[in-house]
């Protein structure tokens, strides 16, 4: 199908389920800004649902970081510190740019040890839950472009423009729904840990974290994790305005779908583990803690403050594939880790293969070409999860292939470079 109509048919996808803009639930939240947004939503515990999970959250939150694993068991030696020729010293000159334009409260603010828990304090939704370091809109627009400055020189040109498709995405959905005092291409907290440095032995890395977009980079020298990352868009294209045919998270889907079609069906029945997409055999006991399916995270388990979940292995070994679908996994992988800088995401790809005899591909829903779906890979070294949503600020009630939400992990300990720590740097 040709891009153009490609992209029409999205847009008019979408469009077909916005809602209506002078119910109480807009009107109100249109005289509010950020704060008083947040605080309306913890004092009327609107939406409930929402609440309930931010309350579950703030359990996981209070506990002390191990990571993803498979059985609760951290598996050990996995990972190492290595030379990864990122051009550490240019971060650290605009690291020491953004710090320089500071006042001595807003260093406070932005500034973290390198072993602070608010490492984990990123959340997805546009409610501001914990609003720790600095928000980009309410800095001079020098000191947020700095900022920004920073988180090109630390991502791949490609990782950069993924981003601020993401934020400006945001931007467009607040426009939508006419609430950009909530959401909008600035409405992100940045928050800077360490001292910056070129030397391993004084690491460092930086979070952003919004609606849809959630980042976090760590730097050990020349060596650079960033994981876990949380990258979503509703609606995942933008039709209009300034950044009219921008497009987001489509080829991650599209690789996952032609993956899953090229299987044999019984490769297929094995990888597909529940039918339905809100199937009724997922664990949905009221525990948000541990049910298989909620309303937020709906069929992803790696979530905001799962930092510690236990996730078993399902679906099919991917071993038995051939050479061509172990290429499409590889490309998946590459897509969903195009932040890394180049040479950093060559080595992780290399490692993510070499654990290959180890790696799980599984699968929710349909897969019919306009099927809305979920799927996993999952190994030792990685958990890449996608997953298309029901609306939030679009009515749909079912998942659409316009709302797409995306989740990188490092199990056992990767998360926020922990697996690369010593001593007093450990979360």
């Amino acid at each position: 199908m040709e891009r153009s109509k490609s992209f029409q048919q999205a847009s008019t996808a979408f469009r077909a389920h916005l809602h209506d803009l002078s119910t109480p639930r807009f009107t109100t939240a249109a005289k509010q800004d950020v704060y008083e947004y947040a605080d309306f939503f913890r004092e009327n515990h609107a939406p409930p649902w929402l609440f309930n999970l931010t309350q579950a959250w703030a359990k996981l939150y209070e506990e002390p970081f191990k990571g993803v694993t498979t059985d609760g068991t951290v598996r050990e030696g996995l990972f190492k510190a290595q030379d990864e020729g990122v051009d550490i010293g240019d971060m650290v000159q605009k690291a020491e740019d953004v710090l320089g334009r500071l006042g001595e409260e807003q260093k406070k603010k932005i500034a973290y040890p390198v072993n602070a828990k608010e490492w984990r304090a990123w959340s997805n939704p546009e409610i501001l839950l914990r609003p720790f370091g600095l928000r980009l809109e309410e800095v001079p627009e020098s000191t947020a472009q700095a900022i920004l400055s920073l988180i090109e020189a630390s991502l791949s040109p490609e990782g950069y423009a993924k981003a601020l498709a993401a934020m400006r995405i945001n931007h467009f959905l607040g426009e939508i729904v006419k609430l950009p005092q909530i959401m909008n291409k600035l409405s992100y907290n940045f928050l800077l840990f360490g001292t910056p440095s070129t030397s391993p032995s004084q690491p460092w890395g930086w979070l952003l974290y919004g609606h849809h977009l959630d980042i976090s980079v760590f730097f050990k020298g020349t060596q650079i994790v960033i994981s876990p990352t949380f990258t979503g868009a509703e609606p995942n294209i933008i039709d209009e305005g300034e950044w009219a045919g921008t497009e987001i998270l489509h080829k991650e889907g599209n690789l996952g779908l032609e993956l899953m079609q090229s299987l044999t069906p019984d490769q297929q029945q094995k990888a597909q583990v529940h039918k339905l997409l809100h199937d009724p055999d997922m664990q949905q006991t009221g525990d948000l803690l541990t049910d298989r399916w909620n309303k937020d995270d709906q069929r992803h388990l790696c979530g905001a403050f799962r930092d510690n979940r236990i996730v078993p292995y399902e679906g099919l070994p991917i071993s038995p594939l051939t050479a061509s679908q172990h290429a499409l996994i590889l490309s998946l992988a590459e897509e969903m880790l195009l932040y890394l800088p180049h040479s950093a995401r060559k080595l992780r790809l290399a490692h993510i293969q070499s654990h290959f005899p180890e790696t799980y591909f599984c699968w929710i829903g349909g897969y019919g070409d306009e099927d809305a779906f979920y799927f996993r890979i999952q190994s030792p070294v990685v958990v890449l999860e996608f997953d298309h949503h029901s609306g939030v600020f679009l009515a749909n009630e079912e998942p659409r292939k316009f709302h797409t939400h995306t989740i990188v992990r490092t199990p056992n300990g990767g998360d926020y470079g922990q697996a690369i720590r010593v001593g007093g740097e450990r979360l």
